[in-house]
């Protein structure tokens, strides 16, 4: 006997939501390792971020850990995310009888765009995340001229603090709108997370409360440590100066 559209469309929906669920500690500890660098800057400026930044890599930036540990978990938990949106939202066949109404209410109940959870995802999926990837990772790399592949030593956070002085006003907001995203998008997802599995009130802490957190703990002391880079000289030598400004400028974030 086949299962019914109504059980397999939920089965999906708990795969899909068991997904998002489980790569979520991975990009946590990601995420812990790579904001640790402008967070270290409040105390020690450029030079002690970019050290932390280095050490950081040997976690996430390794052939295989860049994949299983940093972007993959990135991708997936997207891809998870936007593929129950879309499910939940198509048409489907609604089963008649009180418990196929309940069964159906409960397998297309779904939160609505304008939460703060749906807005931060999408925000960094589609907007922040990609340019940030594409700016401080993927351009850096191309081995076209001026840029020629700028290497992993060369690309510390003299490369961020470049940007903040060249184009302060886009790199502010690209910054802040990311951390801000992924901290508030961290934070509500948490506790959704924390109540899912463990049936239990994750220390009975208000939505408020939780964000407060969040920008307390996370938000402010990153953007105040770009703030300590921002505000020191630039200490990058001018061919490589050129190189920075061409990587930068691939994207039209920068470029317009």
């Amino acid at each position: 006997m086949s299962a019914s559209p109504s059980n397999t469309r939920k089965t999906v929906l708990n795969v899909l939501t068991t997904v998002s669920h489980v790569t979520s500690p991975f990009i946590s500890v990601f995420l812990l390792v790579h904001l640790a660098a402008p967070v270290l800057a409040n105390v020690g400026g450029t030079n002690l971020a970019s050290q932390t930044m280095i050490l950081g890599r040997e976690y996430y930036q390794t052939p295989i850990g860049e994949g299983l540990l940093a972007l993959g978990p990135i991708v997936v938990h997207s891809i998870a995310g936007i593929s129950k949106r879309l499910l939940l939202t198509a048409p489907s066949n609604k089963p008649s009888g009180a418990d196929g109404k309940s069964s159906e209410k409960r397998a297309t109940s779904h939160r609505p765009l304008t939460t703060l959870l749906s807005l931060t995802g999408y925000a960094t999926v589609l907007i922040f995340l990609p340019v940030h990837f594409l700016v401080h990772r993927d351009y850096p790399a191309l081995p076209i001229e001026p840029i020629s592949s700028v290497g992993p030593a060369s690309l510390d956070y003299e490369y961020v603090k470049y940007g903040l002085h060249t184009w302060p006003w886009r790199s502010w907001f690209l910054y802040a709108g990311l951390v801000g995203s992924v901290a508030l998008h961290a934070a509500d997802g948490a506790t959704l997370i924390w109540n899912t599995w463990f049936k239990d009130s994750w220390g009975n802490l208000s939505h408020k409360t939780r964000r407060t957190i969040a920008v307390g703990g996370v938000i402010i002391p990153v953007l105040l440590g770009l703030t300590a880079i921002a505000r020191e000289p630039p200490m990058i030598m001018s061919f490589l100066q050129n190189r920075y400004h061409a990587a930068y400028t691939q994207s039209i974030a920068f470029r317009v």
